[in-house]
């Protein structure tokens, strides 16, 4: 612990040690610090894949999947009964439009329990109940479904193209009661329970377009990784996420350094990251990196970030950044090493 009035660390060895060509000590230990919490933290994801694996295996033998089959199906007989589909813009879909769907919805109920009352299969249906409309709003379609419920459709694209489908039921029995969400099929990993609890009571419209939009968010984020995966497996040695892919971490091995790579999106909103840190991690002796340095230091070489890749990986794609490093990473360390080489 350092000594009160020393002045704290840099985070990175800028500043007045890289003006000298000398490596700050500060930064030395900083970077062994924060290779050791790379280390627990990838540790730690490679238990949380495991169990997700097992949890996805566990999913696809009991009821879950079976609700995942059975919305899809009753999703897809909507879509065959509707008799009109209306395209809404951002201006149309409010809190209005939203009371226009749930009352047909309670209309379309309430003739479903006069006709079972009634005990008269022949009776005839008032067609103003039988008419099937559904919305589309952006990338979601609204179908009023069978017994007070609403179903949305949420459909996810990924570079233009379509992804996975999600759905999410809403029960609306009554104006005098909420809205509760019943069943769907979103990620388990993404906050559906909390958005519920704080927004469907309050702001229906924002809770369904948030569900939306974090939806897609997190298809942009995993289908970037997947396609570094299939673009450049070969070239990436470890890589690690979280299940929302919000916390990335890989390694470059196929240079003359080790590269470690690690991105943070501080919201599930986010397509690109709040925080970005690529270090790179020299192979050969430490004696050529420093002349300066001590022998406790020379011992494990030390590192030092790459900034151009950092904010690239803020302001790209992860695909689209990834080329960008990869493209320029030679230089950048041919001029790093010969600059450090001559101090």
């Amino acid at each position: 612990m350092a000594a009160a009035g020393d002045p704290p660390p840099p985070i990175y060895a800028e500043g007045a040690a890289r003006t000298r060509g000398e490596i700050s000590p500060h930064f030395q230990t900083y970077a062994r610090d924060d290779d050791a919490k790379l280390e627990t933290t990838r540790a730690r994801l490679s238990n949380i894949l495991k169990r997700h694996e097992d949890l996805k295996e566990r999913l696809s033998r009991d009821s879950d999947k079976l609700i995942f089959e059975r919305l899809q199906k009753e999703f897809e007989a909507a879509r065959a009964a509707q008799t009109e589909e209306i395209s809404i813009n951002d201006d149309e879909w409010n809190d209005g439009l939203l009371a226009t769907i749930r009352e047909k919805v309670f209309n379309v109920h309430m003739e479903a329990d006069r006709k079972a009352m009634s005990n008269q299969v022949n009776v005839p249906a008032d067609l103003s109940f039988q008419s099937r409309t559904t919305y589309r709003i952006r990338n979601k379609v609204i179908y009023c479904l069978d017994g007070a419920r609403i179903g949305i459709q949420y459909e996810t694209f990924f570079a233009g193209e379509p992804c996975e489908i999600f759905h999410c039921v809403l029960e609306s029995k009554s104006f005098l009661e909420k809205m509760i969400m019943i069943e769907h099929t979103l990620p388990f990993f993404l906050p559906v329970r909390e958005l519920e609890s704080d927004l469907l009571s309050s702001n229906s419209i924002k809770f369904i377009d948030h569900l939306e939009e974090i939806l897609q968010a997190y298809i942009d984020r995993r289908e970037q990784v997947r396609l570094i995966k299939e673009l450049y497996g070969n070239q990436i040695g470890e890589l690690f996420h979280s299940l929302p892919y919000n916390m990335i971490e890989f390694v470059l091995e196929d240079f003359e350094c080790k590269v470690t790579i690690s991105i943070r999106y501080s919201d599930l909103l986010q397509t690109l990251p709040s925080q970005a840190r690529v270090l790179a991690w020299p192979l050969r002796s430490a004696k050529k990196i420093s002349t300066r340095s001590s022998s406790a230091s020379a011992a494990q070489p030390v590192p030092f970030h790459l900034s151009y890749a950092e904010e690239a990986l803020k302001t790209l794609c992860l695909p689209e950044a990834y080329a960008d490093i990869v493209l320029e990473l030679p230089h950048a360390l041919k001029r790093i090493l010969s600059s450090r080489d001559s101090d």
